[in-house]
């Protein structure tokens, strides 16, 4: 895969005024607080959004943003497929607001902040691992298949750059948080009236 043109934290603010940034992170994430101006298109909704960004990008240029790079490269990847150039935020939000740059909430958020999907992955995977090694040592052996079959998991999402536990964690209700006029109907709404 061909890595996107991306842009730094500053980079980034100073233009972005200028730019279209889609954060594609979980409503919840994106709750916990994103770049100012942010559109929040999961990136599970992003094929759905393919017309409305092709419209967006001809108008300008797109930021792809998330929490640390990863999914914002994959969501570019994903639009080059359809011929939609965009740019990804190097680093995410997690150095936007390493760098001191304000981070917006939408009004009506939840006061609970969201975990960052990598970290739910993490603390998940690591969670059934242990949970079939000890399984495995007190109940029966057979229990350290589930420690085997995260590790085939983790494996397969490193090769393929893709998550299931990801996208089943990001199904959960917190990782689905009902914030006002943040729903894909009303964004991608929001996205196309700019367009006009």
């Amino acid at each position: 895969m061909k890595t996107p043109p991306s842009l730094d934290a500053d980079q980034a603010r100073d233009r972005l005024r200028e730019l279209t940034v889609v954060d594609v992170r979980t409503p919840g994430e994106y709750a916990s607080g994103h770049l100012p101006g942010a559109l929040n298109i999961p990136l599970d909704e992003l094929d759905r959004a393919v017309p409305a960004l092709q419209e967006a990008a001809g108008r300008g240029e797109l930021l792809m943003v998330c929490q640390s790079g990863g999914r914002s490269v994959n969501a570019c990847a994903r639009l080059a497929a359809h011929g939609v150039p965009a740019l990804t935020l190097s680093g995410g939000t997690d150095d936007w607001a390493a760098r001191g740059h304000e981070l917006a909430r939408p009004e009506g958020a939840p006061a609970r902040e969201v975990w960052a999907m990598e970290r739910q992955v993490r603390f998940g995977a690591g969670s059934l691992v242990l949970t079939g090694l000890a399984l495995g040592l007190w109940v029966h052996p057979a229990f350290q298949l589930l420690s085997a079959a995260i590790a085939g998991g983790l494996v397969f999402s490193a090769l393929t750059n893709t998550c299931g536990m990801a996208v089943a964690l990001g199904k959960l209700p917190y990782n689905r948080a009902k914030v006002p006029g943040s729903d894909i109907d009303t964004t991608l709404a929001r996205l196309r009236e700019a367009s006009s």
